[in-house]
């Protein structure tokens, strides 16, 4: 299994939770981040006062999947979440030791 966590626009997580359902992936936890890379933040003028935002709000998608599926779920997110423009995120792949549906008490792909 895999833990795939991706860091996107806001405005891009409804077409990227649509095509994510769409190959397959059954559920994700998404979390309202502020961070910063390569972007490193900009100006803004407010009330004529100009101020620094240091932090870019993004969205954190953490989505747990079979080995099989991984691949193809971070190149849609990829493929979907991309702007070409600075800031479009980051995507992260980690191996996931053991998964638990709470509920049933089943464990591994069969908990996913």
């Amino acid at each position: 299994m895999k833990l795939i966590i991706a860091a996107i626009k806001p405005y891009k997580l409804d077409e990227v939770r649509e095509a994510l359902v769409a190959i397959g992936v059954r559920g994700m936890m998404v979390t309202e981040i502020k961070g910063f890379g390569a972007q490193s933040g900009h100006t803004e003028i407010y009330r004529g006062a100009e101020y620094a935002v240091n932090f870019v709000p993004k969205a954190r998608l953490e989505i747990a999947v079979p080995d099989n599926l991984a691949d193809e779920v971070v190149e849609t997110i990829a493929r979907t979440a991309r702007t070409d423009k600075i800031g479009d995120g980051k995507i992260f792949t980690l191996d996931l030791k053991q998964a638990l549906r709470v509920r049933t008490g089943e464990t591994g792909d069969d908990a996913l």
